[in-house]
C-alpha cells in the first residue's frame, strides 16, 4: 500500500472489520438499487481515513470488474453545498468510463439513486500531476482544455442523510456526468470569472461563479492533485476532473430537463427518462 494512504481495519473480510461491513452496504444498495442506512454507525461520523479506504475497497473492486478510472470529481467546494450538506471541507471520488454521458443526452431512470445534479467547470488534464508543488501554477499548465459539465449526483445512503464520513464512503456520491462540446484553453477562459445558471424543466433552480469553487476551480484542482499524490494515486493526462459545484445542487425525478450555461462555455445539457437504467 502507498506511502500515508490509510490502511483498512484489522478485522477479517467478514463483516466484522468496519471497512468491510460499510463497503457491503453500500455494495448492496448500488446492486439493488435500493438506498441502504448510513455507514457512519460502522466508521464513524468523520473518520476520514476510514472513509477513503472504503471508497478505494469499492473502487477496486469494479476495476476487477472491468470498469476503467477516467477522472476524478471535487465535492463540497462550494459554501452553499457544504451548508446543504452540513460539512466544512472538500472531498473527491472516482470517475469511471460507464458514468459518462454525451450533451444532450437522456439518463433512464434508475441509473442514479436519488439524483441530484449540479453545474460545474470540468477540466481534462494535457499532463501528469505527479511530482513538483502541485500548486495553482503547476496544474494550470497541466490543464489541456476546460468544459462546462452537468454533475449528476446520487447517493446510496437514504435520503441523503450523510455525514462527511458517509459521502467519501460512497465515492463522494458520484453518480455521472455530462460534458457540454465547447472546449477552451485557460489562455481563452477564466474559471474565477465565469457565471452559471442551470434550470430544471426551464425553472432557473441553480446560480453562481467560478470564485464559489474554492475560490478558483484550479485551486480545488490543485488541492486534488496533492491530495490524490499523497494517497498514491497521483492525477494523470487523459483524465477529466469535476471540480465542483458553481451553485447549489437541486433534487431531479424522471422527465426532467436540465439545461447550464457557464459564461465562455456554453451550455450543457441531460434529461431524465421514466425508462429504466441501462
Amino acid at each position: 500500500m502507498p506511502p500515508n494512504q490509510p490502511t483498512p481495519g484489522t478485522g477479517p473480510a467478514t463483516g466484522t472489520d468496519p471497512v468491510f461491513a460499510a463497503a457491503a452496504r453500500l455494495r448492496e444498495a448500488a446492486a439493488t438499487r435500493t438506498p441502504a442506512a448510513p455507514v457512519r454507525d460502522l466508521i464513524g461520523r468523520d473518520d476520514v481515513a476510514t472513509a477513503y479506504a472504503v471508497q478505494r475497497h469499492l473502487t477496486a473492486e469494479r476495476i476487477a470488474a472491468g470498469a476503467r478510472v477516467v477522472g476524478r470529481k471535487i465535492g463540497l467546494t462550494s459554501t452553499a453545498v457544504q451548508q446543504q450538506l452540513g460539512v466544512d471541507q472538500p472531498d473527491f471520488g472516482v470517475l469511471f468510463d460507464d458514468m459518462a454521458y454525451p450533451d444532450g443526452a437522456s439518463v433512464p431512470a434508475g441509473t442514479v439513486l436519488q439524483p441530484r445534479v449540479e453545474a460545474e467547470i470540468a477540466f481534462v488534464l494535457g499532463a501528469d500531476l505527479a511530482e513538483g508543488p502541485l500548486d495553482d501554477a503547476q496544474v494550470r499548465d497541466a490543464i489541456d482544455h476546460a468544459v462546462a459539465a452537468i454533475e449528476i449526483c446520487g447517493s446510496r445512503v437514504a435520503d441523503w442523510d450523510i455525514s462527511f464520513a458517509d459521502t467519501v464512503a460512497d465515492n463522494a456520491s458520484a453518480g455521472a456526468y455530462v460534458l457540454g462540446s465547447r472546449r477552451l484553453p485557460l489562455t481563452g477562459f477564466d474559471p474565477v470569472t465565469a457565471e452559471m445558471t442551470m434550470t430544471v424543466d426551464g425553472e432557473t433552480v441553480s446560480t453562481g461563479t467560478g470564485a464559489a469553487c474554492l475560490g478558483d476551480p484550479v485551486t480545488a484542482v490543485a488541492w486534488l492533485a496533492r491530495t490524490a499524490r499523497d494517497l498514491g494515486d497521483p492525477l494523470r493526462a487523459g483524465q477529466v476532473v469535476l471540480s465542483g459545484a458553481l451553485g447549489p445542487m437541486r433534487p431531479v425525478t424522471p422527465g426532467a430537463a436540465v439545461h447550464a450555461t457557464v459564461t465562455g462555455l456554453g451550455t450543457v445539457s441531460v434529461t431524465f427518462s421514466a425508462k429504466g437504467a441501462r
